[in-house]
């Protein structure tokens, strides 16, 4: 695969941030501890959370805009050596996201996502992709992507399905934490996968990390937000850091310089000349 394209479509499932100064230990997990002793919040490190329906009600109620611009400093670490990237990301609130990247001033990839699928090509490469959202699924070694879950990672929200009977919900100093209570079976046309999974919120419910562990593989995603902001009264992350790991490996930090919430023109026109790519 391709350089460019990979890192597109990757780039298209990720998006913001950098959260609030939390604890972390050397894994980059962020620390149980004790929490101050008052009314609200439990005394001891990790005890069960009283009020879920506060919680529930802030970390999966969607931010409400009609489209929003991000531009983003972009470094990949592949294995190969790939220059930093100008990206720009635009997203219309349930219809598409479309993103453009650069290098040294010079556009080398574009690429669109709707509810049907994905598509994009690489000037580099003279080459396209025009898919479901399988393709997106492969880079980033899950199975359960789609166009709302790709919205909600490039809006640094939670995108993967969490309930009170699924999850153990626990609160300590730096936040909240969930963990499955056992493994987590996601079911789709392609196959079926189970996962282990952790999130972890800050005192103010912005989304710190997610981590999904196949437990009957090595693939394993974590994607972690910090410094987060509001922008025109919906709070953004400023910087994130997407850990792919087992048959693919890669890493992805991403610095989100600008928000701007007016409308652009989003153009995307493949040359004739240029070679579709096959997805296996």
């Amino acid at each position: 695969m391709k350089n460019w394209i990979s890192l597109l479509l990757l780039l298209l499932v990720l998006s913001s941030c950098k959260t609030r100064n939390a604890t972390r230990n050397n894994n980059g997990k962020v620390a149980d501890s004790t929490v101050m002793n008052n009314d609200n919040n439990p005394k001891d490190a990790n005890e069960p959370v009283r009020d879920k329906m506060s919680f529930y009600q802030h970390v999966l109620l969607p931010p409400t805009f009609d489209q929003i611009k991000i531009n983003s400093k972009v470094n990949v670490e592949t294995g190969s050596f790939i220059p930093t990237l100008d990206a720009t990301i635009y997203i219309e609130n349930n219809k598409k996201v479309w993103m453009n990247l650069q290098a040294l001033f010079i556009n080398v990839a574009r690429g669109i996502a709707t509810p049907d699928g994905v598509k994009g090509f690489d000037r580099t490469s003279k080459s396209y992709i025009d898919s479901d959202f399988d393709y997106l699924n492969k880079l980033l070694n899950v199975n359960f992507i789609d166009y709302k879950s790709l919205e909600k990672i490039l809006m640094g929200r939670t995108f993967v399905k969490i309930s009170d009977s699924q999850f153990s919900l626990t609160k300590n100093a730096q936040g909240y934490k969930m963990v499955s209570n056992g493994t987590q079976k996601i079911e789709t046309d392609e196959k079926k996968r189970e996962y282990k999974i952790t999130l972890h919120y800050d005192e103010n419910y912005d989304l710190l990390d997610v981590n999904l562990k196949d437990v009957l593989s090595s693939d394993e995603l974590e994607i972690s937000y910090s410094n987060w902001e509001v922008f025109n009264g919906i709070r953004l992350p400023k910087n994130v850091k997407i850990i792919i790991k087992g048959s693919k490996s890669s890493q992805i930090l991403l610095e989100n310089t600008k928000f701007d919430f007016s409308r652009m023109e989003t153009a995307y026109s493949v040359p004739s000349s240029y070679k579709k790519i096959e997805i296996k």
